[in-house]
């Protein structure tokens, strides 16, 4: 304590424990983690906005590999919408039918890509759009993609890959 002030520094104030939460049962109190039955929180904006991101992440980096040739398109037909998957196949058979040509970069496209950050925006109660950067061994691209929640999971319904 400061004999000048009469108040208590913050070094020499102990730190209390934490106690467990309490939960309010019938008119007793029991910690809520002996609580067998107690509800999940609620899920949260921010929780989604994350959900969305990991989606858009793994949904990209996919992508990127089916354009790569490493991986077949039909893995992301349960995640992209049939439009998108049908143009993804083509860009796929464009891009092989490039990579087996003549030029000085066939079979350098689309080397060893990798998801670098991704950013995801509410548009409506079911709709986000997300956008991301995927780095490749001789470029950086742009990836933007729009996700609607289905009534079993999110769905990628716009796919444009820069």
């Amino acid at each position: 304590m400061n004999a000048v002030t009469g108040i208590r520094s913050a070094a020499a104030t102990p730190v209390p424990h934490a106690a467990p939460a309490l939960r309010v049962v019938s008119g007793t109190a029991t910690p809520a983690a002996n609580h067998a039955a107690a509800a999940p929180p609620p899920l949260r904006v921010v929780d989604e906005a994350r959900e969305i991101c990991a989606i858009s992440r793994s949904t990209v980096q996919a992508a990127i590999e089916v354009l790569a040739g490493t991986r077949p398109a039909q893995q992301l037909s349960r995640r992209l919408d049939p439009r998108c998957l049908a143009a993804l196949q083509h860009r796929a058979a464009l891009t092989r039918r490039v990579a087996s040509g003549s030029s000085p970069t066939a079979g350098r496209l689309h080397g060893n890509p990798s998801v670098r950050s991704v950013r995801a925006c509410r548009v409506a109660d079911d709709i986000y759009e997300a956008s991301a950067v995927v780095v490749e061994e001789t470029r950086v691209r742009a990836v933007a993609l729009r996700l609607e929640r289905g009534t079993a999971a999110w769905r990628v319904t716009v796919l444009e890959i820069g």
